[in-house]
């Protein structure tokens, strides 16, 4: 199954995808897109139960994909998920590496744990992912690793240096393991979105996004779709020559 939006249609058939973080939010819309695009999609998180929704919305859209329950931060865990599913499906071309937590709060209130929690999700977790899936990639020759990162790790946001860090650090890892895996044919970038209407930014507030829509030039916050239709345009054979990028998709929050 493929979609064509605006005349330019994004095919992903015969091509296999992971999305970490699946079951809500971005996430979730983003294996929708995968799949809508002819994608077979395994949605990774830890509670398998939760996937359900994101499968089930796959399903009943005609397309296909799986929940398999992961625990990013555990090595072991990641390497076991990565080998079922190129078990079940012969190869993985796609990982989209989206899990992320956040413990906001200023640095001075920060514990050790709000500081390891967010860090060992966000960027371990991603390292984790991506080690593990480069092998069955570069035996393909083949591959597309798309980080999710964010204008935090762009600008810096107050109440979240943990986050930040972490969302920087995905920048810095995105550009080194693109240099090292081009010669592959594996593209390695990165996407930085600024404000999305998903839980995790209704969480703040409508305080909080009443001011931050004042800052963004656009006047709205995005929509998860929107994510989703750049994170399937970065997964196809279209974005080939496209390595070590980090997009921003913010309303212009960042110019």
């Amino acid at each position: 199954m493929t979609e064509q939006q605006d005349g330019f249609q994004v095919d992903l058939s015969d091509k296999v995808a992971l999305v970490t973080g699946a079951s809500q939010g971005l996430g979730q819309a983003m294996a929708v897109r995968l799949a809508a695009a002819g994608a077979k999609v395994a949605c990774i998180a830890r509670n398998q139960d939760k996937l359900q929704e994101t499968v089930a919305a796959v399903t009943d859209a005609g397309g296909t994909a799986e929940a398999f329950a992961c625990d990013v931060t555990d090595g072991a865990s990641v390497d076991k998920v990565v080998e079922a599913v190129v078990d079940k499906w012969q190869r993985l071309d796609v990982l989209i590496n989206n899990a992320g937590v956040t413990r906001d709060t200023l640095v001075p209130r920060m514990s050790d744990e709000d500081w390891d929690t967010v860090l060992d999700t966000n960027l371990r977790g991603a390292f984790l992912m991506t080690r593990a899936a480069t092998r069955p990639m570069m035996q393909q020759r083949y591959g597309r690793i798309i980080n999710i990162s964010s204008v935090s790790g762009l600008m810096g946001n107050p109440g979240q240096a943990n986050y930040s860090a972490s969302k920087a650090g995905l920048i810095g890892l995105t550009r080194t393991v693109a240099r090292e895996l081009a010669k592959r044919k594996i593209t390695v970038n990165a996407v930085a979105p600024g404000f999305i209407e998903t839980d995790m930014a209704r969480a703040l507030g409508e305080t909080i996004l009443d001011e931050a829509k004042k800052r963004i030039p656009a006047r709205r916050l995005g929509q998860p779709d929107e994510v989703a239709d750049l994170v399937a345009f970065l997964a196809s054979d279209a974005a080939g020559y496209i390595t070590g990028a980090t997009i921003t998709i913010d309303g212009g929050m960042t110019c």
